[in-house]
């Protein structure tokens, strides 16, 4: 499930619609909703199918706090195929005491794989959880690790 605004892609969401949607109404509760693809959502699934070569940038319109937005502009740097910690992410940020939070920030991410969560793992090497399960972020990673050789 792929929702915008005119702004750009504001969810992203894997499973069934019925749910996505009633995610979606709990993330924007006043927005009106207009069930219609629009280019952007095709441009979405794109970048899905094939990140490394998506045409355009991906414009998102995404809301949350600034520790938020600051978590999730760091897993935009984490390369295609890669993996990095909570801990890392953390020390990124200047906040090393901050695993937690940072766990928390990135669980909040509402447009999953295009801010690639999914990259992120326990400092154990341990996979962590995802938000639609450690099935899919298994196929995930593999699918990125395939995709870059």
């Amino acid at each position: 499930c792929v929702a915008s605004t005119n702004k750009g892609v504001c969810y992203l969401a894997f499973g069934s619609k019925a749910t996505a949607y009633k995610e979606l109404v709990e993330i924007f509760p006043r927005a009106n909703y207009i069930h219609q693809e629009q280019p952007i959502h095709l441009q979405a699934v794109f970048f899905l199918q094939n990140p490394k070569n998506a045409l355009n940038p991906l414009h998102l319109h995404i809301k949350g706090t600034e520790f938020q937005l600051k978590v999730w502009s760091a897993l935009l740097k984490i390369p295609l195929g890669n993996l990095t910690t909570y801990g890392n992410i953390s020390k990124h940020l200047n906040n090393p005491n901050a695993n937690r939070a940072v766990g928390t920030a990135v669980g909040s991410n509402p447009v999953s794989f295009i801010i690639p969560c999914h990259r992120v793992i326990r400092s154990s090497g341990e996979l962590g959880g995802y938000h639609w399960g450690l099935d899919l972020k298994v196929a995930m990673i593999g699918w990125e690790a395939a995709h870059t050789k």
